[in-house]
């Protein structure tokens, strides 16, 4: 049976690009960066070279980058190193309701220790509002954290709006930019952009991987406490062939992005095409005009999310939803609720496609056309 991968939201296959670096730096470079040898400069001209790859990617400097484990980390570092380093200055923080659990979460500790969150709600296409943005800012408001583009709808936020409004504020501007990053074009300087997160398995890179861009005038109190790399804000030896892989991954969507992104916009009208030829009743989640080429989510009424689930992954079809199924009960998507209401039947009847490099239109109109035969099965 074809299986057909179309959950590249979640994670995506490595590129045979990334590989084959990452190989190369495997068998040729094992020196510790920190060491002063030959092996430990190799070592560290591989990471300078990657980190001012990175750097440039998102028009940032080399020394504003630091290599993390990936996004759940770059968005614990900008979160709980901004909040400890400026908490003379006021404990209030505003994020909005459809933020990645790495960042809700994070707040939520935050709350336990003293600290005030503003969680802004969305409209029913996914975005906050600028009026209340501006409604909720304080004086003592000392970071603000708004996702660039949403994993679960890919709703894209008013980013550059949001900077604008806060260059003149004391409160920094956090965006977790894990799934628009090699997508995207991104530039922290045109966005007053202070702190970014990214990880690299979301743009055909290495697992584990990743980076928080921090402004060289923000202050961030570490995480991590042992040697004195990344320039004593995050210890730990680097891992270099990952950072070399990552590296290549992001040249390759750089040099891919404007085709890419017609490709995947292309993908999007195809599947819904398809399935309004097929007679498929769907509403859309989020609005098709900010959102994230790659990302599609759409309700089917009558069905259920883990029934789609189960027999989508039987006819071979890999997507997947933002609920958390356990044994016997589901976990309805926070970012719905924030959208819809806990009341709403696209709570229980949704389903994210997301495409990849490797997608091809045969695959995306067979996925449409399993999907129609699940959901009429389904509602009979």
């Amino acid at each position: 049976m074809e299986r057909i991968y179309l959950d590249h939201a979640a994670t995506t296959p490595m590129h045979p690009k990334v590989i084959e670096k990452m190989l190369e730096v495997m068998n040729s470079t094992f020196g510790n960066p920190s060491s002063i040898h030959s092996f430990g400069r190799d070592a560290r001209h591989r990471m300078d070279v990657a980190r001012g790859a990175l750097a440039g990617s998102i028009g940032a400097k080399e020394n504003e980058i630091i290599f993390t484990s990936g996004g759940t980390e770059a968005d614990n570092m900008a979160l709980f190193g901004v909040a400890e380093s400026y908490q003379d200055n006021g404990k209030h923080i505003i994020t909005s309701q459809v933020e990645h659990h790495a960042v809700l979460h994070a707040c939520k500790k935050l709350e336990k220790i003293g600290f005030e969150v503003t969680y802004l709600p969305v409209d029913e296409t996914g975005r906050i509002s600028m009026d209340e943005l501006r409604a909720a800012l304080r004086e003592d408001t000392i970071l603000v954290s708004i996702m660039f583009g949403n994993n679960e709808v890919g709703t894209i936020q008013p980013i550059t709006e949001i900077g604008q409004l806060l260059k003149d504020h004391q409160a920094k501007f956090h965006t977790d930019a894990v799934q628009a990053y090699g997508v995207e074009k991104i530039n922290v300087n045109d966005s007053f952009i202070d702190l970014l997160s990214v990880s690299a398995h979301k743009l055909n890179g290495p697992k584990g991987t990743g980076f928080l861009y921090a402004r060289s005038n923000v202050k961030l109190s570490p995480r991590s406490f042992g040697g004195d790399q990344e320039r004593k804000r995050r210890a730990g030896t680097e891992n270099i062939a990952s950072i070399a892989g990552f590296q290549e991954a992001v040249l390759v969507a750089t040099e891919e992005r404007s085709a890419k992104r017609e490709k995947f916009f292309g993908f999007r009208t195809a599947l819904l095409q398809r399935l309004r030829e097929l007679d498929v009743e769907f509403e859309i989640n989020g609005l098709l005009e900010y959102s994230l080429p790659h990302v599609l989510n759409l309700s089917f009424p009558g069905t259920s999310v883990e029934a789609m689930l189960v027999n989508l992954d039987l006819a071979g079809i890999a997507v997947s939803s933002g609920s958390a199924c356990t044994a016997g009960s589901i976990e309805p998507s926070h970012v719905l609720v924030a959208m819809f209401g806990n009341q709403s039947e696209r709570l229980i009847n949704s389903i994210r496609f997301s495409f990849g490099y490797n997608t091809t239109e045969e695959e995306v109109i067979k996925a449409a056309e399993e999907t129609a035969r699940v959901v009429s099965r389904l509602k009979k």
